[in-house]
């Protein structure tokens, strides 16, 4: 793929996953007074898949920093959280799927990408929350399992589930009009 086309595919995930940030911007069920189920990182895995891991890395970047001035009020932590969360779960996908282009190699690496997103939301969450919400570091460790717990590990599985139920018809519509190779 030439480069402006990677670019512009680049593009594309990317303002696709902002719109899909936005509108889960919209929902007003949080989680914790912060926490909100966002969708976007279903995106950045199809395009890790697509285009490689380095894509999922460049899209959760550009993505967090759009939300940040756009839509969330959660400010620099909250983009630096969306960053280490959208790739914590985004990369290990793409890396086992350019490895093996397979069905299980991507839900193998959908399934690591989702117990290393909670594991890593929990350690991110124990030393980062404190700061934002300025409470007691052990109040936020007595949020860990009730809260960031299932929270992390429902919004990874939810999006594997969309990524595995569109991935396939996606990237076959974007091959028939020569979006992809």
């Amino acid at each position: 793929m030439k480069l402006t086309k990677k670019i512009a595919v680049l593009g594309m995930f990317s303002a696709i996953a902002f719109v899909l940030s936005a509108v889960g911007n919209l929902v007003p069920i949080r989680v914790a007074g912060f926490l909100n189920y966002d969708p976007k990182d279903a995106i950045i895995v199809m395009a890790g898949f697509a285009l490689g891991p380095l894509a999922t890395v460049i899209i959760s970047v550009v993505v967090s920093f759009l939300e940040m001035a756009f839509i969330s009020t959660t400010g620099i932590i909250g983009c630096l959280m969306n960053i280490l969360s959208s790739v914590a779960f985004a990369l290990i996908p793409a890396i086992f799927y350019k490895i093996k282009r397979s069905f299980p190699s991507a839900l193998l690496g959908l399934l690591v990408g989702c117990i290393v997103t909670t594991g890593s939301m929990l350690l991110w969450n124990y030393f980062v929350t404190p700061f934002y919400m300025q409470v007691p570091q052990e109040a936020v460790a007595q949020m860990l399992l009730p809260v960031f717990l299932p929270f992390n590990l429902g919004k990874s599985v939810a999006n594997s589930v969309i990524v595995m139920l569109i991935y396939k018809p996606m990237v076959k519509a974007l091959r028939n009009i020569s979006v992809l190779e």
